[in-house]
């Protein structure tokens, strides 16, 4: 192998090292506070949760099979689904995601404060309230 040859697989070695290092985005913090059958729509439940963000943190690419209402408590959040356009909510702002939608933007709009909000999800019954898209 020549030196540049080598030089250049030890380039790539040591930028694939350092990447696999990097830390991975700050997950967001969910705090489930209840869920509640609903009688008159047989299947059907809600569930209430809170996200919290820290600074800079994110949620992957999801979707929640589920009517998600969203409320924003506190701090500037960034929020965008497929297709749709990205924008930044602050407190007492309001976003809907519909059951077929993916969320391809959740993350705090900030990397200095917190952010949180709280979460209606009307689901099926005992369906998770996040499920991950590749």
């Amino acid at each position: 192998m020549t030196h540049k040859k080598l030089m250049l697989v030890l380039l790539f070695l040591t930028a694939g090292t350092l990447t696999a290092q990097q830390p991975m985005a700050k997950q967001a913090k969910v705090t489930p506070l209840m869920s509640r059958d609903l009688a008159d729509i047989r299947g059907k439940e809600v569930s209430v949760i809170t996200v919290e963000y820290a600074p800079g943190g994110s949620d992957p690419i999801h979707r929640h099979n589920a009517h998600g209402f969203i409320y924003v408590l506190e701090g500037t959040i960034a929020m965008q689904v497929k297709g749709g356009k990205q924008v930044t909510l602050t407190p007492e702002q309001t976003f809907y995601e519909a059951p077929d939608d993916i969320h391809v933007v959740g993350r705090n709009a900030s990397s200095t404060k917190p952010a949180k909000f709280l979460v209606f999800l009307l689901k099926e019954k005992g369906a998770p309230a996040l499920v991950p898209e590749s």
